[in-house]
């Protein structure tokens, strides 16, 4: 008996699992996938040979080509592939159950995205260290190089708005407008306060108490709000209370979220941070002092957690307190300067800094994880969402698929398989650890994050999960949903209670993944330390905006870096042009090109919501990865090992079916919806960005697939591998 409450438990007739199980049974798989799979995949399909010169050693300048050590290299190519994707992807999904998200993470990461990273790292070691464009033009010729070229700049503006939309809801307020007729029942005996007055128009600002019941629009279910609210009113009138305790909200009503202060203050820390520590490394220890900087950075962001406690309510409030349009800006201002300063005064050393915290808060959470064994209370296939909730729009097939797509299999990782990473390799061999290898650890990313969502009460992960303008929309199927649970267990935390212990943050309605998965690793982390019998949910405010700090840190490094690249293949571009665009280092053709990338991917963020970036940003990074699995596919027919094929063309075939699918789905039913609601010029756009991103895809596959029928038949004869 004692065994199987370890396993599972047994509620109103159905069964609910733990966690500790389901991961170690995932921990077992990689293990397997790693042992036997990888090394055919090096033995047979790459044919990995130590006697071969690396290009490392080949090329070797001490700048770009260096021979590194296997584990060094293996951090820094983690660090760099190991963005917000397998952090956030999992949590939105869990809406369709945990059960679906956590096998494709397991099955794809083996089969498909380990693959593609090992196997495009070997590609670009075995020309020169090349990058994925080169290796189109070598294999395919110079359209196929342009194809890909495009395809990467539009997708990499995309994938940042994705990104960045993610650090915007999890610390920018933001003002949702009401419904005309919406109605807020008042608990017993309680009333509203008003809060102040402010602003031309003399607006009223009003505090309800909890526990309202608010009918969003008339005929529609109420919406138990546990917590306490802010409502705007037009022209400071007042608010009158019926014999019923009911209060009819004015036309033009906003509520009123927001922002988080602390958050906020805590990830700015993190830039000054980074820019001492490259001061520190590159002009005072000219190269050394790296332990130094390490010890100095890791304490320095730990003491910037704890003291962002004092900022809610002080002086420096307003300076951290921000709106959603101000955090767009924020961020967009970080994205330019960042991508314009070197590389050694700010990108590296935070690279360096979040590789530590990636590393040490994952095991941290499987350790967590490991203890507090939760219960998922998230059902493991959820039937009330199949075709689509208030987290992701569209059916579980084939929109799983795209919005789990980092940890299980990512475009984004064959840039970097063949970027900075096949220059520092110093022995073939090491290509089956660092590229096979870093991407299952993606994978376990994945995984524990996945985890985390599912351990939430399900009230909790939609009260957080759900906007507020889409509430009336959802509230009866969620009733329906909650009823249908089973009866667990006292002490289940509700909203505002979690509110309370995370230092009074707004948590309703903030969608986007970030907060949901923060509040998951808070309280893993403090039911971890639930033996020790201390006060430990005292301290689950300093875990949640460490949580926060942490996705955010990843968000950041990924935008600079991001915002980088886009800058360098706009440049390219342009020097077609104007020859002088090409020279990255000439000042004027830099700023332009990064105030074109960074305009595009904030445009894309104000415009749009996380229902309909996520999808977008999902089928632009797995069309990425097709393209990247159809040019290793090439490059054994053209090698003459055409009889390994398959072990990318099945997963390249699976992931084109899946992302084709739902691309199809958003241009012909989502995205015009948006046009038919008034976002017109939104839903063009949108239209426009994912149409482009699967023309350039199709174009390449047609390419790719006319070279290896003609390898085949003979018609074309094939190069030597």
């Amino acid at each position: 008996m004692l065994l199987a409450n370890i396993f599972f438990e047994e509620q109103d007739g159905r069964l609910i699992w733990h966690a500790m199980p389901l991961l170690l049974g995932a921990l077992c798989v990689l293990a397997i996938a790693y042992r036997y799979y990888s090394a055919f995949l090096a033995a047979k399909v790459a044919a990995l040979d130590d006697s071969r010169l690396t290009p490392a050693y080949r090329f070797r300048d001490g700048h770009n080509y260096d021979p590194t050590n296997k584990w060094v290299l293996f951090g820094h190519h983690f660090a760099a592939i190991s963005g917000a994707g397998p952090l956030i992807g999992p949590v939105l999904a869990i809406q369709y159950g945990y059960m679906p998200g956590l096998l494709w993470l397991v099955i794809g990461v083996c089969l498909a995205g380990a693959v593609q990273d090992m196997l495009v790292l070997a590609a670009s070691v075995r020309r020169d260290g090349k990058s994925l464009a080169e290796i189109a033009r070598t294999e395919l010729g110079r359209p196929a190089a342009i194809i890909v070229s495009a395809a990467i700049l539009f997708i990499v503006v995309i994938a940042l708005a994705g990104l960045g939309f993610v650090v915007v809801k999890a610390l920018g307020g933001d003002e949702v407008r009401l419904a005309e007729g919406t109605r807020v029942i008042l608990p017993g005996e309680t009333s509203v306060e008003k809060v102040s007055a402010h602003g031309s128009e003399q607006k009223a600002v009003y505090r309800f108490p909890e526990n309202c019941q608010v009918y969003y629009a008339p005929s529609t279910p109420p919406t138990l709000r546990s917590e306490e609210f802010l409502i705007e009113t037009p022209g400071n009138s007042s608010l009158i209370t019926d014999e019923t305790s009911a209060i009819d909200l004015p036309a033009g009503s906003l509520e009123l979220v927001p922002g988080s202060s602390w958050g906020t203050f805590t990830i700015a820390c993190t830039i000054p941070i980074g820019l001492v520590m490259g001061w520190y490394i590159t002009k005072v220890r000219k190269g050394g002092g790296i332990a130094a900087a390490s010890a100095f950075g890791v304490v320095a962001v730990l003491a910037a957690v704890i003291v962002g406690n004092w900022i809610p309510g002080s002086v420096l409030e307003p300076f951290f307190l921000l709106t959603k349009n101000q955090t767009i800006i924020a961020l967009a201002s970080y994205g330019f300067i960042a991508s314009v300063l070197p590389v050694w005064l700010l990108l590296c050393p935070r690279d360096y800094l979040s590789s530590f915290l990636k590393i040490g808060t994952i095991a941290l959470l499987v350790v967590g994880v490991m203890v507090a064994n939760p219960r998922l209370q998230c059902p493991p296939l959820n039937q009330q969402f199949l075709h689509g909730g208030p987290t992701f729009k569209g059916d579980i097939f084939p929109f799983v698929f795209i919005c789990i797509m980092c940890g299980s299999i990512s475009g984004f990782h064959s840039l970097v398989a063949s970027g900075t990473t096949p220059k520092m390799v110093q022995k073939e061999s090491h290509i089956r650890t660092i590229g096979y290898g870093a991407m299952l650890m993606e994978g376990l990313v994945g995984i524990v994050a996945l985890i985390a969502a599912a351990a939430l009460g399900p009230r909790l992960y939609y009260d957080i999960n759900t906007s507020l303008p889409e509430a009336p929309k959802y509230q009866k199927d969620l009733d329906e949903l909650y009823t249908s649970l089973p009866h667990l267990p006292a002490g289940q935390r509700d909203l505002a209670q979690v509110q309370t212990m995370v230092g009074g943050e707004a948590l309703r309605g903030r969608t986007g993944g970030a907060v949901t998965l923060a509040v998951g690793m808070a309280q893993i982390f403090t039911d971890a330390l639930d033996w020790t019998r201390l006060p430990v949910e005292t301290i689950m405010k300093y875990w949640y905006h460490f949580a926060i700090m942490f996705e955010a840190l990843f968000i950041l490094t990924t935008i600079d870096a991001g915002t980088r690249i886009a800058r360098f293949l706009l440049q390219e571009a342009l020097g077609k042009v104007y020859p002088k665009f090409e020279r990255t280092d000439w000042l004027p053709g830099a700023l332009l090109a990064t105030f074109v990338v960074t305009a595009g991917w904030a445009l894309l963020i104000k415009t749009g919501s996380i229902s309909t970036i996520w999808p977008m940003f999902g089928i632009a990074n797995q069309l990425l990865a097709v393209m990247a699995l159809a040019l290793v596919t090439t490059l054994l027919v053209n090698s003459r090992r055409a009889r390994y094929a398959p072990v990318t063309l099945l997963p390249m075939i699976f992931v084109t079916a899946t992302t084709m699918t739902a691309g199809a789905q958003m241009v012909g039913i989502q995205f015009p919806s948006m046009i038919q609601a008034g976002q017109v010029w939104t839903g063009v756009l949108n239209i426009a960005l994912t149409i482009f991103v699967i023309i350039c895809v199709g174009l390449l596959l047609l390419l790719a697939i006319s070279r290896w029928i003609g390898v085949l038949t003979g018609m074309i004869v094939p190069t030597r591998g």
